[in-house]
């Protein structure tokens, strides 16, 4: 007798679904949200699966590849088409959701999405994280800009390496001005060197991998649009369709280097 699971994932506890091919539940039970407790229950002689569906959410990469390395059936499914179903229900609850996907799975009622690799989810992070500092970097100067613009100091066009001594050649002379703001130039400093140390991990990664070298062959791609393209790598399923009926990939590009110090933002398309 084949089975079927439904998995309601919260940040602390799962609740479990698991009924037969006949819609009958067998078990229904509440767990922490960790791939080791769920692996005690989905693990068990007792049960034959079929598939076992939980929705797309912050912990389901980290619970999808722990149960998938024990060649279990588990599909992570989209959360809007679930949520949709799942509205019709008169108690929403955890454990009436995990019910609703449990017979969403047995019925086939269901559209999967792609999972990202370690590797993709990895990458994601170091641009993300990137890209964090950097606009916390660009917030910090716009506000120095903005604040000694009302004493009259213009800063004005000013590349990253000297805006400091810029800053505290306007300051010569205004030492209460200065005290207030040394504490963000220190801030400042520490942003950029942080940026410099993740930007040389992001080339490290790009000269030691083909793909990303070979993608930097087409004009207008810099690092980080390779090693951004470079993690759809093995999810052709995840890639859209075009016009035509060819797949391609398609990234809203933060920073797309035409020249060392001149980043263009843009939207590059990269045909397959």
């Amino acid at each position: 007798m084949d089975h079927f699971a439904g998995l309601d994932v919260s940040v602390k506890e799962t609740s479990v679904c698991i009924v037969d091919d006949s819609g009958r539940i067998v078990r229904e039970v509440k767990v922490p949200s960790e791939p080791a407790a769920l692996l005690q229950i989905l693990k068990s002689d007792d049960y034959s699966f079929k598939r076992i569906g939980l929705e797309a959410g912050p912990l389901s990469q980290w619970l999808f590849s722990g149960l998938a390395e024990v060649d279990l059936p588990v599909i992570c499914v989209e959360t809007w088409h679930m949520r949709a179903v799942l509205q019709a229900q008169i108690n929403k609850t955890d454990r009436n959701d995990a019910r609703g996907i449990a017979q969403m799975m047995r019925a086939g009622l269901y559209r999967p999405v792609h999972v990202k690799t370690l590797r993709s989810q990895k990458l994601r992070m170091l641009l993300t994280h990137r890209k964090l500092l950097q606009s916390k970097a660009i917030a910090v100067d716009n506000d120095l800009r903005g604040t000694l613009r009302n004493f009259g100091l213009k800063v004005g066009v000013i590349g990253t390496v000297r805006f400091e001594a810029r800053v505290r050649e306007l300051l010569d002379g205004f030492p209460d001005l200065a005290e207030l703001v040394e504490p963000l130039l220190i801030v400042r400093r520490t942003l950029r060197d942080q940026i410099a140390i993740l930007h040389r991990r992001l080339l490290a990664i790009v000269r030691s991998d083909d793909v990303c070298r070979r993608l930097m062959t087409v004009p207008g791609v810099g690092p980080v649009v390779a090693i951004d393209l470079s993690g759809y790598r093995g999810c052709a399923r995840a890639l859209p369709k075009l016009q035509g009926g060819r797949s391609g990939l398609r990234t809203d590009a933060s920073q797309v280097s035409i020249r060392r110090d001149r980043p263009l933002r843009c939207h590059i398309e990269v045909w397959r």
